[in-house]
């Protein structure tokens, strides 16, 4: 796709150096040099000649040149995470009976803590939710939104108990809470239900984008199209929110510094939800409502931030979300781990913050049965 973001988002990859094409256990010895890694290497050449490498396993002092020390080796091979088991689309039976989704947060939890002692604000994570367990799906599998926003739901709602009182922010401090921000007031209201513990309503607030605007900028958001004739029916019914009432929200507190954890916003639903998010935080960071006006970093867990990126909504006919980009180009992504595939070749592009990004390929293992292979 020749989009600059794309463009750009390479370009990174071969800064980061070394992009290391990593053979996993599974892989067979065969030799890996394919076009889609060899479009990495010319990359590289054209960015930033002799800072890329492509190696099926961490260079040895033999393969840099005869002038490199111990320290410079250090620096081209910088450590990586391994690529979190059983992930695999050659095993998908071994992904049924791993917690796929546990391991993910495992990595995501320390990632997160680390961006925002770093000072980081906009922060993104991303990953298939549906990957692990009995119902384990793939990228290859068919699934609807309802179950891909369920999945992200309790994903996010397990993460919350890890992170109380162990975030802090140059800026902010001691974060003291965590808005949980789901795209609207009824999946609020199912959140909580679904999740009763006090461990989890304990660790959080659970509140929507609607919710979250009108408590730091009085109401003040671009409402998405059909929102006011679902609320007008939701009021004959005896309810006050949107779909829901939103009496089964938590009440925010703006005075104390905090997490926005927004889950899925826009993606599956109105385009509106990525508009006010940005106008969320924005206006966090500028409302005397807010704690001394200091800004709130904010996190997006899939969120699909490259439909925004890349201009997958034509900006002349969604003006108000085209403006958003350059703000969504600024989020670090602090766990991303998002499947690639093209002419029979399977991958991932991959990375824990603050660790540079890795582009992993995983082929499959022959083995021999019998007169079979």
């Amino acid at each position: 796709r020749n989009t600059t973001r794309h463009k750009t988002f390479f370009k990174d990859l071969c800064l980061v150096g070394p992009l290391r094409c990593i053979q996993t256990n599974w892989c067979s010895n065969n030799m890996i040099m394919i076009p889609f890694a060899a479009f990495f290497v010319l990359s590289s050449l054209l960015v930033v000649p002799g800072q890329c490498f492509l190696a099926r396993q961490p260079l040895s002092r033999k393969a840099l040149s005869s002038s490199s020390s111990s320290s410079s080796l250090s620096a081209v091979a910088p450590t990586t995470s391994p690529l979190p088991k059983g992930i695999s689309p050659f095993e998908k039976s071994a992904s049924r009976s791993i917690d796929i989704q546990g391991n993910f947060r495992k990595l995501a939890q320390p990632a997160l803590e680390q961006a925002l002692k770093d000072g980081k604000m906009q922060l993104e994570i991303e990953f298939p939710p549906l990957t692990g367990g009995a119902k384990s799906k793939s990228q290859f599998d068919d699934f609807d939104n309802v179950s891909e926003l369920n999945a992200n739901r309790d994903w996010c709602v397990q993460l919350v108990p890890s992170l109380q009182n162990r975030l802090t922010s140059p800026t902010a401090g001691k974060l003291e809470n965590t808005w949980f921000i789901l795209p609207d007031d009824k999946e609020c209201e199912l959140a909580k239900v679904e999740w009763t513990g006090q461990r989890f309503q304990s660790a959080c607030q659970f509140t929507s984008i609607r919710a979250a605007c009108t408590a730091v900028a009085g109401g003040e958001q671009i409402k998405a199209w059909g929102t006011s004739l679902a609320s007008a029916v939701n009021k004959i019914q005896g309810g006050d929110g949107i779909l829901a009432d939103s009496s089964t929200l938590d009440d925010l507190d703006v005075s104390k510094s905090r997490l926005h954890l927004v889950c899925q916003p826009g993606n599956g639903g109105p385009v509106e939800d990525w508009i006010n998010v940005k106008q969320l935080h924005e206006t966090t960071r500028t409302s005397s409502t807010s704690n001394s006006l200091q800004e709130q970093p904010t996190c997006i867990v899939n969120g699909a931030l490259d439909k925004v990126r890349d201009g997958y909504y034509p900006g002349i006919f969604f003006p108000a979300l085209a403006a958003t980009k350059s703000w969504y180009d600024a989020f670090e992504p602090v766990f991303f781990i998002k499947p690639i595939s093209d002419k029979g070749l399977y991958g991932w592009v991959y990375r824990v913050y603050p660790e540079p990004w890795q582009v992993v390929l995983q082929t499959a293992k022959s083995e021999q049965k019998g007169s079979t292979t």
